[in-house]
């Protein structure tokens, strides 16, 4: 056992008297279940206290702990603090010390006393232990309570740094954590892992990082929610103290665009009658959320990349620049480096606000969190007309089946999901809404959404060869194959051609192939020909 501690001048100060008085380094080589096997010992020359000369204090402590305890070994270092009051520099010497020192964890135990030396002193072996720049624990040693007899040795606590090993504080840590999670996840029980995965890393960067976030994901994902939560966590924790200040870049046009974002001097252009700040300067020590960054010009993008990089910028007009210290958070629906490819983008600018970057994915790839957004939609409801709202259970079942199916496209994400909670809530009787609200809203979202893509194109290409009665009396199955036969004799010059392609795995084991026939046979069934096709 190891202990390395400061010579305290005043607390361990001797004279005649010095057995009556508690003294620190002394007295935690005293203690019968505590062997200190080695003490190293750091003395500050420069000191002097009560007339005693820091020579004469240590060499009376050493004799001292030679007669309490000689069993410990006491090996004293000169370290010379020009002021021990100067952070800086007793952090240095004592650094120095520590990368000096033949440390062997593997056959020693180190413990700091951090309870001898100046406040600072005892700062900088606490970050020195932390950093594990030392390879041990705190000791800190308290006097005995008044009441006991003074040749008690006192109390010895040791301190380890890794927090995980205290249940209480892990516990509070871990509490803390969880409430800052449902905090950027607005109290939803969200059950996505890949979402739940990206809140906890997002919650973890806004402790620990000023630096730009980029949040990807289609319109409506939940982009302009998150950045505001992430906003109100880093308010919370003292991260930032100034605004949230919001703008979607795609309402930014022109001369209106360098205004609105770095400000204007007075005269700048045709309409400036006064002097504005703009957007970067009113988000210092604050927030800026550039919504949809993909649509700023390239002017108004190098611009941004200096404001992000020096936090300083030139207002329009005006020939001095201004600063302002705000986090960015970047929101796009766009692939950012597609768009650099096209030229559209920065690169530079994408590599500097890219260092955190964030997919929000959409509602379709996060069923499972339907019914909880449900939820929280439905309280949503409540606050803004002040009433209750609820689904009977027959009703309830009808909508998240649906909304949980593929059949629920949400292309608009939660916006879609919201209006549709909106609407249902309004058009609820007494507070209640029932099978027939919710079938009104399903017929209402289907339309809205109009067919998939691919059945979209796949009618395109039947009612350009038969009418809707003969599509109608069609099985799906038949109308998907068909659609698909049609557009292959197309790409083909000839029937030949579209029956080796169509038939390229049956072909091969057949003894004898004619796929233009078999072709024409199949086009027959349905009062087609492959000429007719190829005409259109």
């Amino acid at each position: 056992m190891v202990v390395l501690g400061l010579l305290g001048p005043t607390l361990d100060r001797g004279g005649r008297r010095r057995w009556e008085r508690w003294r620190p380094t002394v007295d935690l080589c005293r203690h019968e279940d505590f062997i200190v096997d080695r003490l190293e010992l750091l003395v500050q020359p420069p000191t002097r206290s009560r007339g005693q000369s820091p020579d004469q204090l240590t060499q009376e402590i050493v004799q001292d702990i030679a007669q309490v305890s000689p069993e410990t070994q006491v090996v004293t270092h000169t370290v010379g603090f020009e002021d021990p009051w100067d952070f800086e520099g007793v952090y240095a010497t004592l650094l120095d010390f520590a990368r000096g020192y033949p440390f062997r964890p593997e056959d020693e135990d180190y413990l700091i006393h951090i309870t001898t030396g100046t406040h600072v002193a005892q700062i900088c072996w606490f970050l020195l232990t932390e950093s594990r720049e030392l390879p041990a624990k705190l000791l800190q040693s308290s006097p005995p309570p008044a009441q006991t007899p003074r040749q008690l040795p006192g109390t010895l606590r040791i301190i380890d740094l890794d927090l995980s090993r205290y249940d209480q504080i892990a516990s509070r840590f871990a509490a803390r954590t969880a409430r800052d999670l449902s905090f950027l996840k607005a109290g939803i029980d969200t059950l996505n892992p890949r979402f739940n995965a990206m809140i906890e890393q997002i919650e973890r960067v806004v402790l620990a990082s000023r630096a730009p976030i980029l949040l990807s994901g289609p319109t409506g994902s939940g982009k302009t929610r998150l950045a505001r939560r992430i906003y109100e966590l880093a308010r919370e924790r003292r991260q930032v103290t100034g605004r949230f200040v919001e703008i979607n870049c795609a309402t930014l046009r022109g001369d209106m665009a360098m205004s609105a974002l770095f400000g204007h001097e007075k005269g700048a252009f045709t309409g400036a009658l006064t002097r504005r700040d703009g957007l970067l300067r009113a988000a210092d020590k604050g927030l800026l959320f550039l919504d949809e960054i993909g649509e700023l010009g390239l002017d108004e993008q190098a611009m941004l990349l200096r404001a992000i990089e020096d936090r300083r910028f030139m207002p329009v007009g005006s020939e001095l620049e201004v600063e302002s210290d705000f986090q960015l958070i970047a929101g796009s629906n766009r692939d950012l480096r597609l768009e650099v490819e096209r030229g559209r983008f920065r690169e530079d600018l994408l590599a500097r606000v890219d260092l955190w970057s964030f997919a929000l994915p959409a509602l379709a790839e996060r069923r499972e969190d339907i019914e909880p957004n449900l939820d929280y939609e439905l309280e949503r409801w409540a606050q803004r007309h002040g009433g209750r709202v609820g689904f009977n259970a027959e009703a309830r079942a009808l909508f998240l089946n649906f909304a949980r199916s593929p059949a629920a496209r949400w292309t608009g994400n939660f916006r879609d999901f919201s209006a549709a909670i909106e609407r249902m809530g309004t058009l609820a009787s007494g507070g209640r809404i029932d099978v027939g609200v919710v079938e009104d809203e399903l017929e209402r979202l289907r339309t809205q959404w109009g067919p998939p893509p691919s059945a979209r194109l796949e009618l395109d290409t039947l009612l350009a060869h038969l009418g809707p009665e003969q599509i109608a009396e069609l099985d799906r199955f038949d109308r998907v194959q068909l659609a698909d036969v049609i557009a292959a004799c197309r790409e083909s010059p000839s029937a030949s051609a579209a029956g080796r392609v169509l038939f390229s795995a049956s072909r091969a084991r057949r003894s004898s192939t004619n796929d233009a026939d078999r072709l024409r046979k199949y086009l027959a069934k349905f009062g087609l020909e492959f000429r007719a096709i190829k005409a259109r």
